[in-house]
């Protein structure tokens, strides 16, 4: 008895794990190692029973949290716009405007899969529609198979990284802290992992031209009569909307502050929001204009890139500049984008009863799912904590040398093992809570050790041999030989090797950003509208003694003591 209450959390911690590896559901896994370790806590003599009346106020607690209803409106918002052919029209779209460069599929295929990302914020969506549309083109045209797969699969995880993401809302949950926050901080490294991502193309074209070839003449459709491609206008437009949104943001950044009773100079954030809609409008104005009155100066190409990119552009105007202005809560923006996105769909003639019951019965799994996770988390947790966990896991992390950087490197490295055989709800909901006390004893912001966090768990859909992105695009892409129905020439099948080989340098790149937010923690704190509150250097350890704040603390204590005075 004695070596079992001396060694109780480790006890708990195996148990878990034997668990989660007896195949049985992690919601109930869980909440049985949870409830089943709490019986034997008091048998044990560890905790009063009266503490286990505290947890139903937790189920409860998890049950009214309106942060997570962002969940099913961000996933229906997907499962929509899956349905509306937004994505079809994108990569088909942008697909022209690159496809005359070597390596413009792809990154074609890298931008289509940001826009995706700051609209549906859904990795399933992502990765099948690019992998039943692109694919095929790419390999058509003499793509290397491995390389048009990693570049695939990798887009379609930005919805991860990319507000408005699922990582970000149930990371921001977890942590207790804003989801706008999360996602404020999250878009710069966001949009610097496409940068990388666009980089590595365009190196493995100039290095590797024969793995990235440019479209041939014929496959491009928006041409001119005259036989001109229409770029020269396109590049033109873009020129003139990019100025007007540059403009107005220098000249107008006090106003956005003003408008929203605010003294100083609105974030970059917002201004980046509103310069981008004032982009949008601009090339809009300037399209229909040109359409009413037939002035015959916009191609073919600037007229199709227009009238497709502005959908997306004002949907993620819709979710992320109503959560960024402070105009709506993520709950709320997720309402619009689904809102949004069903308009969307009904305007394109694309959703009937049958696909909108299917949208609505997808978003009722994966959200039932999410909370039958966090609600067996909870248990295991609440079990956890009342043991003294958190003070086990901080002990753990006191040896490590380092200091914070230390203790960075071998949470990432933990991370990213984790995410090669575990769901990433997972890690968010088991590992996550533990890591908490130890961040903020450090003194690490909660924003930023979040935000590296996500980024390291987006890498969980591409590692073998668990990674779900490699699982979609196995399922659509084409195992055998196929006949191209356009060129009639025999395409070979993608093998699974190919498919898993491909991922490999795009998780570099990730890893890489990872690094990079660890050693520059300005990337996500400077978006938060203030300079960064620490950096590696200067993180230090508060002083001990402090008080815990943590309700579920002050019940042991009170319970503790209540033993002590009843048992001397």
């Amino acid at each position: 008895m004695e070596l079992l209450a001396g060694n109780f959390v480790p006890l708990l911690f195996l148990g878990l794990l034997g668990c989660l590896l007896s195949g049985f559901p992690v919601a109930f896994a869980l909440a049985a190692c949870g409830l089943g370790f709490g019986l034997l806590g008091i048998e044990l003599d560890l905790f009063h029973p009266a503490l286990f009346q505290a947890l139903p106020l937790r189920v409860f607690g998890i049950l009214q949290n309106d942060t997570l209803l962002a969940i099913p409106f961000f996933t229906l918002m997907g499962a929509l716009l899956q349905k509306s052919g937004m994505a079809e029209d994108l990569l088909e779209t942008v697909g022209q405007v690159f496809g005359p460069l070597r390596g413009g599929l792809a990154l074609a295929v890298i931008f289509v899969g940001a826009l995706l990302a700051a609209t549906t914020g859904v990795v399933a969506a992502a990765v099948i529609s690019m992998g039943l549309i692109s694919l095929p083109i790419m390999l058509r045209y003499g793509y290397n198979p491995a390389l048009a797969s990693g570049v695939i699969t990798a887009s379609g995880t930005l919805a991860q990284a990319i507000p408005p993401s699922l990582v970000l809302i149930v990371m921001a949950d977890q942590l207790g802290r804003p989801v706008g926050d999360m996602y404020a901080g999250a878009m710069l490294p966001g949009l610097a992992l496409v940068g990388l991502y666009a980089l590595f193309i365009i190196g493995v074209a100039l290095v590797r031209p024969a793995w990235v070839p440019a479209l041939p003449p014929e496959a491009r459709v928006h041409g001119e009569a005259d036989g001109s491609s229409g770029h020269r206008s396109l590049a033109a437009l873009l020129l003139i909307a990019a100025a007007a949104g540059f403009a107005w943001s220098r000249a107008h950044s006090r106003l956005i502050a003003a408008w929203l009773g605010r003294g100083d100079a609105a974030p970059n954030d917002e201004i980046v929001i509103f310069s981008l809609a004032v982009a949008a409008l601009t090339a809009l104005s300037l399209a229909l204009i040109h359409r009413a009155l037939g002035l015959g100066l916009l191609s073919r190409l600037s007229q199709r890139v227009t009238f497709v990119l502005i959908p997306p552009l004002v949907l993620i105007f819709l979710v992320l500049g109503t959560i960024f202005l402070g105009l709506a809560t993520p709950t709320e923006g997720g309402a619009l984008g689904a809102l949004g996105a069903l308009i969307m769909a009904l305007a394109h003639r694309r959703l009937d009863r049958a696909q909108l019951t299917q949208a609505l019965a997808n978003t009722t799994q994966l959200t039932t799912f999410v909370m039958f996770i966090l609600i067996g988390s909870t248990v295991f947790s609440f079990t956890f904590n009342a043991a003294d966990g958190q003070a086990w896991v901080s002990h753990l992390f006191d040896r490590l040398p380092g200091g914070t950087l230390g203790f960075l490197l071998v949470v990432n490295l933990l991370v990213f093992v984790l995410g090669m055989f575990i769901d990433f709800f997972e890690i968010a909901f088991i590992v996550v809570p533990l890591l908490v006390p130890v961040a903020e004893r450090l003194g690490i912001d909660l924003v930023w050790f979040g935000v590296i966090l996500a980024m390291n768990l987006q890498t969980s859909f591409l590692t073998p041999p668990f990674g779900f992105a490699l699982f979609y695009l196995r399922s659509v892409a084409a195992r055998t030989d196929t006949i191209d129905r356009v060129s009639g020439a025999r395409i070979p099948g993608v093998t699974t090797a190919q498919i898993y080989s491909g991922s490999l340098a795009f998780i570099l790149l990730q890893l890489l950003m990872v690094a990079a937010l660890i050693r520059w923690p300005a990337l996500v704190l400077d978006q938060l509208g203030g300079a960064p509150k620490a950096g590696l250097m200067q993180l230090q350890p508060p002083e001990p003694g402090g008080e815990d704040d943590d309700p579920l603390h002050d019940l042991i204590e009170s319970i503790r003591r209540e033993q002590a005075g009843q048992h001397p």
